[in-house]
C-alpha cells in the first residue's frame, strides 16, 4: 500500500510505482477496500484507540509521535495497523527536503510493500501542516493514501488547502528528526524502492537514516 510525497516546486517526480506532476506539491496514498475487506476494516477500526503514541527508534535517536484518531480517522487507523504489523521496521527515510519534509513509507522488504499497497479513503483536513506534524503523502488524486508519510520540518499551510490531513505530531524527538541525513535529497527512485526495497537503497544510498523499530507506546 505505498503512498508518496509532497513537493515545494513545480517539477515531475516518480514515487512508489507511479509518476506524478502536481504544480507545487506531489503526494501518494492508499485507497479503499470492499466486500469482505470492509468487514475486516470495520473490526480494525474498532480496535484502533482514539489516541495513541508510537515510538520510533531511529538511527538518529527516539522519536515519539502522538496520534489523535478523531482528527483523521482513516489515516490514524492505517498508521496504527502498519505499526502493529511492524511494517516500518528497517524502513529508510528516503526523501528529505530541508525546510520542508522528511518522508518514509516503503517497507524494507518489497514483498511487504506490495502486500500493503492498498489505498484508504481521504479524511477532511481538521488541522494544519505545521512543524512536527505527521501526515500521509498522497498523489493529489482522491483516496490515494497508502503507506507513505512525512513529518513537516517547517510550517507548510499550503498543504492544508491541497487536502493533506494531519494524523498526529511529534511530541518528543524533533531534534533527531532535524538531523536525519539530507544529503541525497530527492534522488532515491521510488519505483526502484518499491521493486527492490532496502537492497537498492543500501547499495546506492548507504547513508540514509532509518527506523529500527516502530511500536505503539504503553
Amino acid at each position: 500500500m505505498p503512498c508518496e510525497a509532497c513537493l515545494s516546486k513545480p517539477l515531475t517526480y516518480s514515487w512508489g510505482m507511479k509518476n506524478f506532476s502536481i504544480g507545487i506539491v506531489l503526494l501518494l496514498a492508499l485507497a479503499g477496500c470492499s466486500g469482505a475487506k470492509q468487514t475486516s476494516s470495520a473490526a480494525a477500526a474498532a480496535a484502533t484507540p482514539n489516541t495513541y503514541r508510537v515510538l520510533f527508534d531511529t538511527s538518529k535517536g527516539p522519536v515519539l509521535i502522538e496520534v489523535d484518531r478523531r482528527s483523521a480517522p482513516n489515516g490514524a487507523q492505517r498508521f496504527y495497523e502498519l505499526v502493529k504489523a511492524k511494517y516500518f521496521d528497517g524502513a529508510r527515510f528516503y526523501r528529505v527536503v530541508p525546510g520542508f519534509v522528511v518522508q518514509w513509507g516503503a517497507a524494507a522488504n518489497p514483498a511487504v510493500t506490495k502486500k500493503w499497497d492498498v489505498t484508504i479513503p481521504d479524511d477532511p483536513v481538521k488541522g494544519s501542516n505545521t512543524r512536527g506534524v505527521v501526515t500521509f503523502a498522497a498523489t493529489g488524486a482522491p483516496n490515494s493514501r497508502t503507506t507513505h508519510l512525512f513529518i513537516n520540518l517547517a510550517n507548510n499551510p499550503r498543504l492544508d488547502v491541497m487536502g493533506f490531513a494531519p494524523i498526529g505530531k511529534v511530541v518528543k524527538g524533533m531534534d533527531a528528526v532535524d538531523h536525519i541525513y539530507a544529503g541525497y535529497g530527492e534522488q532515491p527512485n521510488q519505483d526502484k524502492i518499491a521493486a527492490q526495497g532496502n537492497a537498492y537503497l543500501n547499495k546506492d544510498f548507504p547513508r540514509l537514516d532509518y527506523i529500527k523499530t516502530a511500536r505503539v507506546a504503553p
